[in-house]
């Protein structure tokens, strides 16, 4: 059997996640014990025709900090009996977290009369470090509203029930705040800037004067090939250490021109030579 564990700080995009797992035909069940989990698991085997193959279990604060504490090896303990298990972890940063919970008015779980939302995110965490330990795709939904976390996670469950690695080439601006979910980080700062050329400020990596204007600059044109040249030797070495995902991400000032750009050169390029290769823009609207 599959199973997607889905955790995550509160307000971070977990019911959301879960939703479009269950869109994707997964059994899904929200706020599972930690302990339940062998039980589940075993379940599920002995009624494939009933439950089917594909399940996902959301897994928040709410067990007991002694359960969580062991979940790393409960997943081991799955994996060892043959459970094909995979643990997505959602994370935003603070000021969206107080945000979202103003704007639905929702208590977090762990606050009260003596526990401000500050101090219970923070606490929340702590006691979720044993999940993110494990996780092997962190998302960052600061910067994601909920339809574009609804896209992003159907594309990398679609991809990763193929076979082989997802890869999720990422542009993003760093003015918005770091790619802090990637697994590479590349800083195209550097390169020559169509902002400042009046013509194409108001366009994108995606326009084709914009790509012209880059593809003629000897210095993008060495950016790329090293980059490519890199990921191809590195990508074969994720994929036997049995890694499901992979996150490239490439960063200018605003997010708009340089790492569009090159974002959508590498993404093509890789497409070209394998499948599940996902290409995703944060900070364009």
């Amino acid at each position: 059997m599959k199973l997607v564990v889905i955790s995550g700080v509160s307000g971070s995009g977990k019911s959301t996640a879960l939703h479009v797992l269950e869109d994707q035909g997964y059994y899904c069940i929200d706020n599972l014990p930690v302990g339940l989990l062998p039980d589940f698991a075993v379940k599920m085997n002995a009624f494939p025709g009933q439950l089917g193959e594909l399940a996902a279990v959301g897994i928040d604060a709410r067990n007991p900090p002694l359960d969580l504490s062991r979940f790393p090896e409960i997943l081991d303990t799955l994996k060892d009996a043959g459970v094909d298990c995979e643990v997505i972890f959602l994370d935003a940063a603070d000021e969206v977290l107080f945000k979202r919970f103003s704007e639905t008015r929702r208590k977090h779980p762990l606050s009260g009369e003596e526990i401000p939302l500050q101090e219970a995110i923070h606490y929340e965490r702590r006691l979720l470090q044993p999940v993110i330990d494990r996780a092997d795709l962190f998302t960052d939904t600061t910067r994601s509203n909920v339809h574009q976390l609804r896209d992003l996670i159907r594309d990398r469950i679609r991809g990763e029930q193929q076979v082989g690695l997802s890869i999720l080439f990422e542009s993003f601006g760093f003015k918005h705040g770091m790619a802090v979910d990637a697994d590479f980080v590349f800083d195209a700062r550097c390169l020559p800037n169509p902002h400042w050329e009046n013509k194409l400020r108001a366009l994108t990596g995606r326009d084709q004067p914009v790509a012209d204007f880059l593809a003629g600059q000897e210095l993008v044109e060495d950016f790329f090939v090293q980059i490519q040249k890199m990921m191809t030797n590195w990508i074969p070495c994720f994929e036997s250490d049995n890694r499901s995902y992979l996150t490239i991400a490439i960063g200018c000032t605003g997010g708009q021109h340089r790492s569009v750009y090159l974002t959508e050169r590498l993404g093509r390029y890789f497409q070209q030579q394998r499948d599940n290769v996902i290409i995703r823009h944060r900070d364009l609207p």
